[in-house]
Parts: structure tokens; sequence; C-alpha cells
């Protein structure tokens, strides 16, 4: 019956394009209501927000198919340029499918990274998932990009051609570019390793070239610190491989903090103690865990103080010793001002009278 009435049709190509068409709308209509049907219930991968990052590449690939169609070329009159059009439908295809597919990645990574909130005090499982996550979708992406450029290429038959040869002959230029590219290649597999091992991970506390800050971005090839005055050091991934660097949160966010003071020998060291505690429970800054003062070494002039505090992070450490630091001087000037380190001199009787004479 379809056969009869597209003979008896003044212009059957058009009627094919027609369908497809249709064919294409419904598929692209079907699918985005089911997608927002999913985005509305929360047990599903793909959020309400994110429907449209799906359907826009999907309506790509459908409409590939529609220019491929000799129908469609009979319709406009353009039945010289099939290889056009023919190639066309390939690279819409191709981008369409690298496109969708790194949108689905993204989706994903963001749906797993929004289960876990890294605000939190006890964030270790969380800047773990995030520093992973990040890494490996720059990979994935760095890949799926490189394979989808290759395969682009290679659809056509002269280029496919030439590339063939160059693989054929790139034996000797293959090691000088190895060579070359040995530092870039480097680079790269260092991050791919942080990625694995983690030797830091986002929002770590460390501590690189003296510079005290905050893991703020994690790439393949290099790390930015965000410093606490607001600068950014920009650090190659390689560092943190070959070199060493004091990391504050490697396993727990929680830290001991330290306060020195040097004093007189008359210290009374009990007081300082029973100031300590009553410094640490009039503030929330300290966590309950750690509360000790020791004496740490002695030499001529003075002794050293050790007050210990344990904090939940190192911002709030940092916060605490200031405060501990500033109230114990306090402390010491108000109530022992005899305790403060001070220089002796000691003169004996017949010495003072021979430069008195």
């Amino acid at each position: 019956m379809l056969d009869s009435f597209l003979k008896n049709t003044a212009n059957p190509s058009l009627l094919y394009v027609i369908i497809a068409l249709i064919l294409i709308l419904v598929v692209y209509v079907t699918t985005v209501q089911l997608l927002r049907r999913f985005g509305k219930n929360p047990d599903y991968i793909i959020p309400r927000h994110a429907f449209k990052k799906v359907t826009f590449p999907l309506f790509v690939i459908l409409f590939s198919f529609l220019v491929r169609m000799e129908a469609l070329r009979d319709v406009l009159g353009l039945h010289d340029y099939a290889y056009v059009f023919k190639k066309t439908s390939t690279l819409m295809f191709i981008f369409g499918t690298t496109w969708l597919i790194l949108n689905i990645i993204k989706i994903i990574k963001n749906r797993v990274i929004d289960k876990y909130d890294i605000h939190t005090s006890d964030n270790l499982k969380a800047r773990k998932i995030r520093t992973q996550f990040n890494i490996l979708e720059r990979i994935v992406v760095f890949v799926i990009i490189i394979l989808a450029i290759g395969i682009a290429l290679m659809s056509f038959e002269s280029i496919r051609e030439i590339g063939v040869s160059i693989f054929a002959s790139a034996g000797v230029a293959g090691i000088i570019i190895g060579f070359s590219a040995q530092k870039m290649i480097g680079t790269i597999l260092a991050g791919i390793q942080i990625a694995i091992t983690q030797p830091i991970k986002i929002d770590d506390v460390v501590i690189v070239d003296g510079e005290w800050g905050r893991i703020e971005e994690i790439t393949l090839t290099y790390v930015v610190v965000a410093i606490w005055d607001k600068r950014r050091l920009v650090v190659p991934s390689t560092f943190f491989i070959e070199n060493s660097f004091q990391n504050w949160t490697k396993t727990s966010a929680d830290i001991l903090g330290t306060v020195f003071l040097y004093t007189d020998y008359n210290v009374p060291v009990d007081a300082i103690r029973k100031e300590l505690t009553r410094i640490l429970e009039s503030t929330d800054l300290w966590d309950g865990e750690a509360n000790n003062v020791q004496v740490t070494d002695s030499k001529a002039n003075y002794v050293e103080l050790r007050a210990m505090m344990s904090a939940k992070d190192s911002s709030i450490a940092w916060e605490l010793r200031v405060l501990v630091r500033e109230n114990l001087i306090a402390f010491l000037q108000q109530n022992y001002p005899e305790s403060l380190a001070r220089t002796r001199v000691y003169m004996n009787q017949t010495e003072a009278l021979e430069k008195a004479d």
C-alpha cells in the first residue's frame, strides 16, 4: 500500500524526508520527556537541570541521519554533492556523539561529587573523591577528544593515506619527539600518579616552598595552591612526586597546634598550665582533645615552654594558636613579670670597686 502511494506521489523523495523528520522529532520529543520525568526523581542519575546537556547533542546525532539521506539531496536538487553531504553527516555524527559522551561524563562526575560535602570539618573522603574524579575526568576528556579528532580525520581517505605513510616512516621522528616531549609526558604521568596515589587532595593544607596554603585545583600538568593571603602558587605536578613537602591534612583534618614561650628560670609552670586550660575551655576553637604545657628546652638565659592544643582543622588551629599565645603573654606580663626572659649581669664587690675607682 505504501509502495503504491509512493509511486502515485509526485515527489516521493519529499515524502521520505517528511517521514524522516517526523521520526526524528518523535524520537527527540520522547527522549526529552523521559529525561524530564527522570530528572524529577532524585533516584535517577540525570538531574533536572542537566537533561538539556543530553538532548542537544542527541538532536545533532539524529539530524546527521537526515543529512545523509539521498532523498534530501533529491529534494534540494544537489545530486552532485553526495560526497559533501555524506562527510558532513559523518562529522556531525562524530561531533554529536563526542559531545554527548562528554556531557554524560560531566553529569556523572557532578552527581557523585554532590554526595560528598567538602565544607565539613571531617571531609577527608570527600576530598579524596573530588580529587580522583577531577583528574580522571580530565584524562578521559582528553582521550575522547583526541580519539574523536583522529576518527574525524581518518574518515577522509586522502588524510588516511597520508597518516598511514607518516606512521610508516615515523621511527626516527618518533624517537626525537619522544626525547623532546619527555618533560611534558612526565608531567602528565605525574598528574595521573597524583590521582591514583593521592599525596595531595583538593582542599589539603600544605606548605610548599615555605608558603602555607590550601590545594585549590589539581590538573594533569600543574597544581594551584591558594596561599593564605589570597595569592596563588602554581606548581608543576612533578614537584609533588619528586620533592618533599608538608601535608597537614593527609590522613585527617584535625591537627595539633603548638605555642612556644621563652621565659626566665623562675617561671611558675603549673600556673601556666592552669591558665592554658582556662583559655582553651573559654573558646569554641578548641576541640577538647589535647591540652598540655611542657618544658622542652633550657638555655643559659631562658627556658623553652611548649603549650600544645588541638583543633578540628588547620585554619581553626592557626586562630587558636594566636589566641593562646596572646593570652599567655598577657598573663605573664600581668601576674609574673619577673618570669619574662632577661639577660643577667653578675658583678662581685671587688670588680665593682675597681670600676668605681
